[in-house]
């Protein structure tokens, strides 16, 4: 079932379009702000996202830069929804990266045609990039990472990773000694801004070496600044 993200402030438009997507045999979740919205994305993954361009923190245009910039949600296709109609606004959503742009007020009928066509888009996207990942791994002593599969063993047993663990892991993986800050890992891992508590990034490390067991060193903490992947020796 594909995933639809809903990003608008408006309750009732929230409720509208969740209805009748639902309806339409997707899976909806619905956020009211741009933070909410990057932190949703970086857990569902979804193949649509709805993106209002005024949100009362994050802007719609920031939030879909940030969508393009992210290495796990690029193929993710962007539905602008917004009362801004005027050229300069279309101009500047498609530059930033969105998909399509459907000006307020709407048909519920058109947004979910429209958003049908996007999730076909999306997917076509991501076996293109399955394609391209093919055969290659990312290694480390007994640790692997296969993103064709989306898939991490360790010692040749499958672990089993919540999406934000993995993404964790494979960045650690794809930059072996690479210092990072907690600022560095939200934006490469949630897709969100420094403003967010940094805390989180050290409740997900923990979960990570947890499930790392034996192995749970590779995962270095370089007091003062942040975390990197042990080298190996």
């Amino acid at each position: 079932m594909d995933t639809v993200l809903v990003v608008d402030d408006e309750d009732d438009i929230c409720r509208l379009l969740t209805f009748n997507l639902e309806a339409a045999g997707f899976k909806v979740e619905a956020v009211g702000t741009g933070a909410d919205a990057l932190t949703a994305a970086a857990r569902l993954a979804p193949q649509v996202v709805v993106l209002d361009l005024m949100l009362p923190d994050v802007s719609g245009t920031e939030v879909c830069r940030r969508l393009r910039a992210s290495s796990e949600l690029s193929d993710a296709a962007v539905l602008m929804l917004t009362a801004r109609g005027d050229e300069y606004d279309r101009v500047l959503g498609f530059e930033v990266g969105a998909d399509d742009y459907v000006v307020k007020p709407f048909s519920v009928r058109e947004v979910v045609m429209r958003v049908r066509g996007l999730a076909t888009r999306a997917n076509e996207r991501r076996l293109a990039r399955g394609a391209r990942d093919e055969g290659r791994r990312l290694r480390w002593r007994g640790l692997e990472v296969d993103p064709s599969r989306h898939r991490a063993e360790l010692d040749g047993a499958e672990l089993t990773l919540r999406p934000l663990e993995y993404k964790l892991l494979s960045v650690f993986l794809e930059h072996p000694g690479r210092v990072f800050s907690r600022t560095e890992l939200l934006e490469e891992v949630w897709g969100i801004s420094p403003e967010t508590n940094t805390r989180t990034v050290d409740t997900h490390i923990r979960r990570l070496r947890e499930r790392l067991g034996t192995s749970s060193d590779a995962i270095e903490t370089v007091h003062g600044f942040g975390y990197r992947l042990r080298e190996e020796t």
